[in-house]
């Protein structure tokens, strides 16, 4: 199916140069002169790589056929991580910089979904939002506003900003678009 660069959205899937790629962001430019194009900002689902290009408003794709596969995150040998799927038990092994930063929100035991391209594993995806463990984080500073944050580690390894009443071995929800705080547990 023909898709027109005027038609993208945020999270599409198409194939640019002969790879996958997902719209992460797009932006409309009229120029005073000329035809209108579309700024965009992508992922390049192969290689992981973020590119921005310009198109011009009625270039055509063609859609990326995307499957997905919900699997659970078992471990992480050296630089592989490890899923398997839970109809069928095969194991699917993900390199370290295939998974990127969503490491940071994938514990043990988790549930997954892995993206396939072409029948080629390509990526895993995670929820929205997460739940993970402080295991890390300064003691709460007397008299400090109640707005004020602090630096804070997770189990996973993920650095973020928490305010001041969390304490280490709480439970918080952590946004996984962007790794900010989102409450506790």
């Amino acid at each position: 199916m023909a898709i027109s660069a005027g038609d993208f959205r945020t999270g599409l899937t198409l194939i640019v140069d002969g790879d996958p790629c997902q719209v992460l962001d797009f932006q409309h430019v009229k120029p005073g002169k000329g035809a209108a194009i579309l700024k965009t900002k992508m992922r390049n689902l192969k290689t992981n790589a973020i590119q921005e290009r310009n198109f011009n408003a009625n270039t055509k794709f063609d859609q990326a056929n995307i499957s997905r596969k919900t699997a659970q995150y078992s471990y992480k040998d050296g630089s592989t991580f490890y899923f398997m799927d839970m109809e069928t038990y095969e194991t699917y092994e993900l390199a370290n910089d295939q998974v990127g930063d969503t490491q940071y929100y994938i514990i043990e035991g988790s549930e997954v979904s892995l993206m396939f391209f072409e029948g080629d594993l390509l990526s895993v995806s995670v929820p929205e939002k997460v739940e993970l463990t402080v295991v890390e984080t300064d003691p709460a500073i007397k008299g400090a506003p109640s707005n004020q944050t602090k630096d804070a580690v997770t189990d996973t390894g993920l650095s973020l900003r928490v305010p001041q009443f969390i304490e280490p071995g709480e439970k918080i929800v952590v946004f996984t678009a962007d790794g900010k705080y989102a409450g506790r547990a």
